[in-house]
């Protein structure tokens, strides 16, 4: 066995209660390092029980490294700190003139709140209780006032030149649906039937699919790719690609092709038509006068849902809202990513949490940038269990082998639900952090992030790190 894996595991190690040797790692996390090739200097490593005391293992603690999805503890942990537990986003549609015979004379003000979770579905009950109180034709705009976040400009091509992917859509004060479109792919005999459960205005399809030659269906849309263009009729979106001959059952492909500028223009004209509405005027930017009388409001479910949603399955759209939501609270019309970076920052200090080499870029993790050290993680995490919103953190995090993206990790094992953790994945990013029921009753903080080329094949290793602690 190579020497450098072995000094990794030599670390003295103090157990509370165990038959095994405190001085050997389980071999299994031994090898599967060594198979991957990954060197112990690419790891930061903790473990340590809940309610502190000397860690069972620590390696490289220090060291602040890319963290990947991972990063959505520290923001979680903030949000929760700084907005509790009953905080809510509103939405809000004012009336700039009289309604008379069902026509509002002026125009119809859309105030966003920053709501991560506002969709088409709640967006529907929103004009449909307009229509409720007698408004049927506007003549002027719709004025629609995003200034409760103050963004820099989002390129969704940025991160890795894939702009369509849901993954990649930014905040807005106003979003709908995450900024994506679910397609439904019906297969045919010569390509697939594209079909919107509700298309939006100024969104066209062009389908272009072709079926393919024999072949397994493992992932139907591994081999689809979209694009757009501008059109006459507005945005077209192409659907180019091959589907295998094996793929004969329906499924779903989320894209974003639009902006979430005009995702909500091409929703909302095309909800308020069904509803038997009409508009005079046009969409346009602007700010809600203060005085504005409301006419509808929309809350967001509490924050902690909002949490569940985010974690369970690793939302990167629900966090970049959230880090905005945070800074627009604490130093509102500043840039709310930015304030929204120095408010977690003071958050954790304030809670007693190391924030060395702490780089928080959108709080998603989705980024090369964004760093945290296994201190912080873990600092973080034995705060975050003796605060009084534990419960809702804890909640809020995929189980493993039973829910969210941690479903299949440690599946069909005695270690099955024994971890709440946040898992992260990005190339070269492997990593995961939460806690770790042990067969004792002890409950264990676990912090593993491993930053190298080798790290897509650590999955055995995070597996047998679990298993290993579930068995203390």
């Amino acid at each position: 066995m190579p020497a450098a894996p072995a000094l990794l595991f030599a670390l003295p190690l103090t157990f509370a209660t165990t038959a095994a040797s405190a001085d050997i790692w389980p071999a299994t996390l031994e090898s599967s390092l060594a198979r991957a090739g990954i060197p112990p200097s690419a790891t930061s490593l903790l473990v340590q029980e809940v309610g502190g005391g000397a860690p069972l293992v620590s390696h490289r603690l220090s060291e602040p490294v890319n963290p990947a999805s991972v990063m959505k503890l520290v923001t979680s942990f903030a949000a929760l700190e700084q907005l509790g537990p009953t905080f809510t986003w509103k939405t809000r549609l004012g009336a700039a003139g009289p309604i008379h015979d069902g026509v509002l004379v002026g125009d119809l003000y859309v105030t966003g709140g920053g709501d991560p979770r506002l969709s088409r579905e709640r967006l529907w009950l929103m004009l449909r209780e307009l229509r409720a109180k007698g408004v049927r034709s506007i003549t002027g705009d719709v004025v629609t006032d995003r200034t409760y976040f103050k963004l820099p400009l989002h390129d969704p091509g940025a991160f890795d030149q894939r702009p369509l992917r849901p993954y990649n859509a930014g905040a807005s004060a106003l979003n709908v649906d995450y900024g994506s479109i679910p397609l439904r792919l019906e297969p045919t005999p010569t390509g697939a039937r594209a079909t919107l459960d509700l298309q939006p205005a100024g969104l066209l399809v062009d389908n272009r699919i072709r079926r393919g030659a024999n072949g397994a269906c493992t992932d139907p849309t591994s081999q689809l790719s979209a694009s757009t263009r501008d059109g006459s009729g507005g945005t077209v979106l192409i659907l180019e690609g091959v589907l295998p001959q094996g793929c004969t059952a329906n499924f779903d492909w989320h894209l974003a092709p639009l902006s979430p500028e005009r995702l909500f223009e091409g929703l909302f004209r095309t909800l308020w038509r069904e509803l038997g509405g009409e508009i005079g005027g046009r969409f346009r930017d602007g700010t809600t006068p203060p005085d504005m009388p409301v006419l509808v409001e929309s809350s967001s479910p509490a924050l902690p849902e909002v949490l569940r949603d985010m974690n369970k399955w690793s939302n990167n759209v629900i966090a970049r809202h959230l880090l905005a939501t945070l800074g627009a609270q604490a130093e509102p019309g500043r840039d709310s990513v930015e304030a929204g970076g120095r408010a977690v920052e003071s958050s954790l200090r304030a809670a007693g949490v190391a924030t060395d080499g702490l780089v928080i870029e959108n709080g998603a993790g989705l980024s090369r940038r964004e760093r945290v050290s296994a201190n912080t993680l873990g600092q973080l995490l034995q705060a975050a269990w003796r605060s009084r919103t534990m419960p809702e953190l804890l909640a809020s995090l995929p189980i493993a082998g039973r829910d969210g993206t941690a479903r299949r990790r440690v599946a069909n094992t005695p270690s099955a639900g024994s971890a709440h953790i946040k898992t992260g994945t990005l190339d070269g990013v492997r990593s995961l952090a939460g806690y770790v029921l042990g067969a004792s009753g002890r409950r264990y903080v676990v912090v593993l992030m491993i930053n190298h080329p080798n790290a897509g094949a650590a999955r055995d290793t995070q597996d047998a790190l679990l298993k290993w602690v579930a068995e203390q």
